[in-house]
């Protein structure tokens, strides 16, 4: 048996066997390195979703008791002032409205659009509600009177804006 011949054939199999694995590495290459690559980035957008799950959830809490207290009602009753008078008690709603609205406004980050035109266009009808209110007393009218028109005509809408509101963001949520 001659050695060298032996030895000759092993290194171009060798020679042979690198090449071809060389050309298939370069050819498979880029598929498998993008394939990896969309790996990670699935992963980091499961790890983010995880991280945005409470926050999005807390966002919904904060939009809900946003509702809460700029409804009338609620609002009646939290700052009712036997002394003041309709016009000063309508810029302390008016100015309390604006004021939970502007602590909430970065929730929108977090919520669907949806959520956040229904809670923006709550707080607009409601200080519209607040003014027509005020607007249809007597300079002389008092918070009370203020706060009797108000429920008089919550009363007499057919059905609740806030509880409306309230359904659809938390459909929103769960949906």
């Amino acid at each position: 048996m001659d050695y060298t011949s032996f030895f000759l054939d092993l290194a171009k199999y060798i020679i042979a066997g690198t090449v071809v694995a060389a050309i298939a590495n370069w050819m498979f290459w880029p598929k498998y390195n993008s394939h990896t690559f969309r790996l990670k980035m699935l992963d980091n957008k499961q790890a983010d979703g995880k991280e945005l799950l409470p926050l999005r959830f807390q966002a919904y809490e904060r939009l809900i008791l946003l509702i809460e207290r700029i409804n009338p009602v609620n609002m009646v009753v939290r700052l009712h002032d036997a002394g003041l008078s309709a016009a000063d008690f309508q810029q302390l709603l008016v100015s309390e409205i604006r004021v939970e609205f502007q602590h909430n406004v970065t929730q929108q980050l977090y919520v669907s659009d949806t959520a956040w035109v229904i809670a923006r266009q709550l707080k607009d009808k409601t200080v519209a509600l607040i003014r027509n209110a005020a607007d249809s007393l007597p300079a002389s009218a008092t918070a009370k009177e203020l706060s009797k028109i108000l429920l008089s005509h919550l009363a007499e809408m057919d059905e609740d804006p806030y509880e409306i509101a309230l359904r659809a963001i938390k459909n929103e949520l769960v949906g």
